[in-house]
């Protein structure tokens, strides 16, 4: 066992905590990284590491994890400890057993990972589908995991009148959880209809969208407030933002496009998170354009890894086909040296620098494929003229004796729509 201390943070009045890890096949530079971001975790819940814990072991311990006489050790170190530690966080994810088992030898809070993530969705969900979001993964995740506990009150009531089959604590627990999680799902069902509708809405006006994507603290929010002033929170935390955000842009060419800054991924994200964020993660598999950003601040196989785990998730929300633009932020930050591909874009979202390029690229994409047209309406048809500037881009419009000439940029589907009015000369 390795214990790593932090010696800067001792006077901190943040809850102390112990990170733990167990190693079965890991290098130590990944395990480093791997317990880097899971301190970063921590200091986004509130929390301080004070120390590390690295075990190596060929398997994990059915009854612990890292196995009784770490355990032992790991408890030695948490009394003898100057300050109170109150809480152990690993990095691995734990059974309901194994924690239970932890936390009375060790007698203090013990959580994994997946725990961790989901205490910070909760601390940082705001509006009301966040936190409908967040409820049902905490609850998906607690119900596999009630015992121990609920288990000492077996029994509801006692004696004469109510003996019988009974029913078990643990197991009216189970059924509550099953009847919250199935209203919750309920009301996030009406949302998603209102999300529909509008989703349903912006395609029949003809603007694109783009969906600004990438692994967490990237930089997504900065580059939507630096391009529409959207005012939405933007720190150097993990998770810092829950809630999309759509706002419209106009590029340089006078188009005009829908921009939604989405929820950051991160590793090994918890499966009930990702059930519970569908309606918001569709609005990645429903947009036009990706806009997949990377952390060019970090180094090259920090900055590999995560770009694996994001293209991992955007094949798994159907959605690795579409146009993507490949970004790389915070090049203000970048180290001398450091590799950026070529099909890359390097910008930084905080001063503006190269911004200019993804603003052509995004209209380089949108104008692929569309013509410009002219289309005669005579006075009998007046009436659609208003489709035209909601399904395409108006340039000019010119009115004779005989009816209205509109020259505009159309899609293809624009094209069919007005196909009987394309103006012959």
């Amino acid at each position: 066992m390795v214990i790593i201390m932090n010696l800067d943070i001792f006077k901190s009045e943040k809850i102390k905590a112990v990170l733990v890890s167990v190693n079965e096949d890991m290098t130590e530079q990944q395990i480093s990284s791997s317990l880097d971001e899971l301190e970063r975790l921590l200091e986004t819940a509130g929390g301080t590491a004070v120390a590390r814990v690295i075990q190596n072991r060929t398997s994990p311990d059915k009854a612990t994890y890292i196995g009784s006489g770490k355990v032992k050790e790991l408890a030695e170190f948490i009394k003898s400890y100057e300050e109170e530690i109150g809480l152990v966080v690993f990095d691995n994810e734990l059974t309901p057993s194994q924690i239970k088992n932890l936390e009375n030898e060790l007698e203090t809070s013990v959580i994994d990972r997946s725990m961790l993530i989901l205490d910070i969705f909760a601390l940082h969900a705001t509006t009301g589908e966040g936190k409908l979001q967040v409820e049902i993964a905490c609850l998906r995740y607690t119900a596999p995991r009630l015992m121990g506990k609920g288990l000492q009150l077996s029994r509801l009531g006692g004696g004469i009148g109510t003996r019988g089959p009974g029913e078990s604590k643990l197991e009216s627990d189970r059924r509550h959880l099953k009847r919250r999680i199935y209203a919750l799902s309920e009301e996030l069902q009406e949302i998603d209809k209102v999300r529909s509708v509008k989703r349903a809405s912006r395609e029949k006006s003809g603007i694109k969208t783009a969906a600004i994507i990438g692994y967490t603290n990237a930089g997504k929010s900065t580059l939507l407030n630096y391009l529409t002033d959207a005012g939405i929170l933007a720190e150097d935390k993990l998770f810092a933002t829950l809630d999309p955000t759509t706002r419209k842009l106009t590029l340089p060419s006078g188009n005009e496009i829908l921009l939604t800054d989405t929820v950051g991924f991160i590793d090994r994200l918890p499966t009930h998170l990702v059930k519970a964020f569908k309606s918001t993660l569709d609005e990645l598999k429903y947009a036009d354009i990706i806009v997949n950003m990377t952390d060019a601040a970090e180094p090259d196989n920090e900055r590999l890894k995560k770009r694996a785990v994001t293209e991992k998730l955007v094949e798994e929300l159907g959605a690795k086909d579409k146009p993507q633009i490949l970004v790389y932020n915070k090049i203000d930050k970048a180290v001398e040296g450091e590799f950026i591909p070529n099909d890359a874009l390097a910008i930084s979202a905080i001063d503006g620098t190269g911004v200019d390029k993804l603003l052509i690229k995004l209209d380089e994409i949108i104008s692929d494929g569309k013509k410009v047209l002219q289309l005669f309406f005579s006075h009998t048809v007046q009436s659609k003229i208003s489709d035209v500037y909601r399904l395409a881009r108006v340039i000019n419009t010119e009115y004779t004796d005989d009816g209205t000439i509109v020259t505009a940029e159309c899609d293809t589907r624009a094209e069919g729509s007005f196909k009987e009015f394309i103006f012959k000369t």
